[in-house]
């Protein structure tokens, strides 16, 4: 094993002098052949001969008590094999990152929680009899509202704790310019394409789930426990995976009642939620409420930056949306306040959902600067590059690297920034208002343990394998380049395989961790069987050629396989964070560029062009961290202007559940949009020397998008996302 602890900065040898030029190179993804002939199996799909088909019986109100079932009707129709609901292992929620709901209680914790699974012999007729199953309940006041709740400061949810530098209130008092403005963003629903869904199956007292689930080394330690098994009889596999977004990180709570449910009648059981009721039994975005405040100088220097919020949570979980999250390192200001109060609400769990903290969190903090920049008579951009810190403002570590002025500048540049019309309302086209708006980009960066074994066949091809997960991000495409460069192979002559708990434990697909963390184990042990080759070749390490399949050193080549003489060379890497990340402070960053036009008789907003401009580290693919980034602004926009899942305040329904009333961007929607890379190799991050990409791409999008209309018509906005009738009273006349 070749483990490698980010004690200091590293970069493999065979990164730093490859020369088969695959990585970093666009190249379309290897699986797509799979996905697009239907032959890549999906959770649902393929399942044991003899399955049965489960549906979920939710609580109907969202507080109180179950006091009783009636699954008569419901076991009387044809085709149904059981009800259960007295299993004193069934849950009350999905897993987090926090930890995993309840169970074996009585309690309601909100409308739709699951207290019963029904289980038959096709999908229909168990959706019918669970509709017929009567959950008798007693039913109390519940808090549903979050302006009418109390506010919680003093509280242990979440993983960001407060912050209060320097002497904020004196600085704000005392200083010429400040701004001091509110902030609200609605319930969001992560909203992957493919549902939630599962098949699992009992055999010899093992239990095999194959599951959409995009970290399958904790979904498999969350199972054993809530079904009270050793790790070693549960196997989890997740080959492909639909999308996830946050919502797939845990564990939800049909997968254990799947299994329940199949260990009691001895056949394997289907699972795939509806549309419907995924908004009930995934967790979702927190509204939230931001306060941001900011004082500064004539001259447009920072002094004092407060971002304060209120988020919500349930009574079963544990999970809080960080929301200053992406603020702390942004912006200068040696006096700072930074946190997240908690409100109680009777609401499914809030949870982790693409970019926790900084895709909601930079929509106040990026149009806050706006209006700080308006007062001041500053450009926006150049405000942002008088306030770009030299080190970490909250911590005081260097930045391991940071190339957002860079993307400032490029993305500037590439737009035609220097166009702008900086009078709001001034630029029409017909009936058309014009404008351009930008914003700040930042994903902290993160590295996790992680594993990967790397086998050189005899054939002189190579095989890496790990728990990794590919959630649609490309992760089977960069492990192979990974390897192939490492190893001077073909893309070709790579093979991978991901998505099997039994395989090495590696990061799992969330967080922006996956990529780097899975890279830089499978780098690692390709070191190791580098090591090997050179002693073959009588050379050093770092005297070696690899490219095509063949080794050079010292004037001599050889093919692999006659290097190898017909002994696989098997070696693992194991790569883990150290005090690397104690010391640096490190993040990715970018630059976004908006154009929208708005009609000025409808108030119709259209998002004409969009531009990024992102600093990520060692790009991996060029093609697919563009990808990532173009779906993270796509999202943005529809924050922006589309997506807000509402809740009935008198039943603690969500209005919209569906893709029918929950509007998230379709392609009529998706402009021009481009995507350019400053690359810079951080070696501080991991020994892929890679940054987080999945997640940049929607901080700061919305808040871009949010500037450029206030431009184009001079109607400020705060409470998101920017409907017809914020817009219309305050249109200017043609």
């Amino acid at each position: 094993m070749n483990e490698m602890t980010m004690d200091r900065a590293y970069r493999p040898h065979g990164l730093a002098h490859g020369q088969q030029g695959v990585l970093g190179a666009p190249i379309a993804r290897i699986e797509g052949p799979a996905k697009v002939s239907g032959t890549a199996t999906y959770a649902y799909e393929d399942a044991p001969a003899g399955t049965l088909y489960a549906a979920i019986v939710g609580a109907p109100v969202p507080r109180g008590r179950v006091t009783g079932i009636d699954a008569a009707a419901a076991e009387a129709l044809s085709g149904v094999v059981a009800v259960i609901h007295d299993d004193p292992r069934m849950v009350t929620g999905g897993s987090n990152s926090q930890g995993a709901a309840h169970s074996g209680t009585d309690a309601i914790f909100h409308y739709g929680q699951p207290v019963a699974i029904v289980v038959a012999e096709d999908q229909a007729i168990a959706r019918d009899a669970a509709s017929r199953v009567i959950v008798s309940v007693e039913e109390a006041p519940a808090r549903l509202a979050m302006a009418e709740q109390a506010i919680e400061q003093d509280h242990d949810l979440g993983f960001l704790p407060a912050i209060d530098k320097g002497d904020l209130d004196a600085a704000l008092a005392d200083a010429p310019v400040t701004v001091d403005l509110a902030y609200t963003t609605p319930v969001h629903f992560p909203a992957a394409l493919e549902p939630h869904a599962s098949t699992v199956w009992w055999q010899d007292g093992t239990l095999t789930v194959r599951t959409s689930n995009q970290v399958i080394g904790a979904a498999r330690t969350t199972i054993a426990k809530a079904l009270g098994l050793d790790t070693d009889k549960v196997r989890v596999l997740a080959p492909f995976v639909g999308g996830g977004f946050g919502g797939k990180t845990g564990v939800g709570p049909e997968v254990i009642l799947a299994a329940i449910a199949a260990q009691k009648t001895g056949r394997p059981v289907k699972v795939a939620l509806p549309r419907g009721q995924t908004a009930y039994l995934v967790h979702h975005r927190s509204a939230t409420t931001q306060r941001v405040r900011i004082a500064a100088t004539q001259d447009g220097r920072i002094t004092a930056f407060a971002h304060e919020g209120v988020a919500a949570q349930n009574d079963d979980a544990r999970f809080l949306e960080p929301i200053p999250f992406g603020s702390l390192p942004l912006y200068g200001g040696e006096n700072r306040r930074f946190r997240t109060d908690l409100v109680r609400l009777d609401l499914p769990a809030t949870g982790a959902v693409r970019a926790p903290g900084e895709a909601i969190g930079t929509f106040a903090v990026e149009c806050a600067m706006d209006e700080l920049a308006e007062r001041l008579g500053l450009d926006p951009v150049e405000l942002r590059r008088i306030n770009e810190p030299d080190v970490d403002p909250v911590s005081g570590k260097p930045f391991s690297t940071r190339r957002l002025l860079d993307c400032y500048d490029e993305g500037a540049r590439r737009f035609g920034w220097d166009q702008r019309n900086r009078t709001p309302g001034a630029r029409r086209e017909g009936e058309w208002l014009i404008g351009h708006g930008m914003a700040a980009a930042l994903r902290g960066n993160f590295t996790v343990k992680a594993e990967a074994e790397v086998r050189l066949e005899a054939n002189g091809r190579a095989v890496v394998a790990c728990d990794m997960t590919d959630i649609g991000t490309g992760t089977y495409t960069i492990l192979a380049q990974t390897v192939g460069e490492m190893l001077g192979l073909p893309i070709a002559a790579v093979e991978v395989r991901l998505g099997d708990s039994d395989l090495p434990p590696s990061a799992g697909s969330g967080g922006s961790f996956g990529a780097g963390s899975a890279c830089a184990a499978a780098a690692l042990a390709c070191e190791d069987i580098l090591s090997d080759l050179a002693r073959r070749m009588n050379a050093a390490p770092e005297d070696l050629t690899l490219k095509d399949g063949c080794v050079t050193a010292g004037g001599r080549s050889v093919a692999l396989p006659d290097l190898l003489r017909g002994e696989p060379i098997v070696a693992r890497g194991k790569t883990a964070p150290g005090k690397e990340s104690q010391r640096t402070s490190q993040a990715s960053h970018g630059a976004h560029f908006v154009e929208v036009a708005v009609n000025a008789i409808t108030g119709e907003v259209r998002v004409r062009r969009m531009l990024g401009v992102f600093d990520v580290g060692r790009v991996l693919n060029a093609k697919t961290a563009a990808n990532q980034l173009i779906g993270g602004m796509v999202w943005g926009i529809a924050y922006a202007l589309s997506e807000e899942a509402v809740v009935d305040p008198r039943s603690g329904h969500f209005v919209n559940p569906d893709f029918g009333e929950y509007h998230v961007a379709v392609n009529a929607d998706v402009p021009q949009i481009e995507v350019h890379f400053v690359e810079e190799i951080d070696d501080s991050a991991n020994p892929a020397g890679a940054k987080g990409v999945g997640e940049l791409g929607i901080s700061g999008a919305g808040a871009a998008v949010i500037n450029a209309i206030y431009n184009a018509t001079g109607v400020r906005v705060r409470d998101f996302p920017v409907t017809l009738d914020a817009l219309l009273p305050g249109l200017p006349a043609l």
